[in-house]
């Protein structure tokens, strides 16, 4: 589904790409206005999906052109019966409940540094942030999760993934790394009386870094190194 991205090609690049990884058949959805959602042979399409890839771009374009869909409901229903979902940069970051739609940069957290909305809905366990480590995204991410501290944070590396098992382990694979924000044991957030861009104040935040073959495990919250 390439939605998020601006190009026409988009789709057709991501169909070849599908096919020279090995996939029998692949197929783009070009959902480009709300109105194409109700394509009811696209509808069919996707029903019979073995897999849903969402590509790259801008993560509002998908979120205001499917959300509250027929195809975000029908994306939800394939994923809770098995069916892989995932995506890259925009595509990852629409997957969970609520989703970084756009942020500063920098290290440190601060009031009104993040801007969030909903997302798919496929869990509300974690937030994504991508492009993490080469657009110095730390800030933003613990930003968001000041707002709650329920959720995990995911920072996706370039040419890095996360696989969610059905047991709600994430593993790391590619040439960078994850990092893991953890802010269950959050002992004190400033968030809430924060003038606006003054640094916050978060204390007891764990963090981890995954590397190729690192998990974390969702439901305890713990992490494992990659010979573990």
């Amino acid at each position: 589904i390439p939605t998020a991205s601006s190009l026409d090609e988009t789709g057709e690049q991501y169909e070849d790409l599908f096919h020279k990884l090995g996939a029998q058949s692949a197929i783009s959805l070009p959902y480009r206005e709300r109105v194409d959602t109700d394509h009811k042979d696209w509808l069919e399409t996707l029903d019979q999906a073995s897999g849903v890839f969402f590509t790259g771009g801008n993560q509002l374009r998908l979120s205001t052109t499917l959300g509250g869909t027929s195809v975000a409901s029908l994306v939800r229903r394939l994923n809770a019966r098995g069916v892989p979902v995932g995506g890259t940069s925009a595509g990852a970051a629409i997957l969970p409940e609520h989703m970084i739609a756009y942020g500063g940069i920098g290290g440190t957290p601060t009031a009104g540094m993040v801007s969030l909305a909903p997302g798919l809905g496929l869990t509300n366990r974690f937030l994504v942030d991508q492009h993490f480590r080469e657009r110095d995204r730390l800030g933003r991410l613990l930003s968001a999760l000041s707002y709650n501290p329920f959720a995990v944070g995911l920072g996706l590396d370039e040419d890095t993934a996360a696989f969610i098992s059905p047991d709600n382990v994430v593993r790391a694979v590619g040439s960078g790394a994850i990092t893991v924000v953890d802010v269950s044991q959050l002992s004190h957030s400033s968030v809430a009386d924060a003038c606006e861009g003054e640094p916050l104040c978060m204390t007891d935040v764990r963090v981890h870094i995954l590397p190729h073959g690192a998990s974390f495990d969702l439901n305890t919250r713990r992490a494992s190194p990659p010979d573990a």
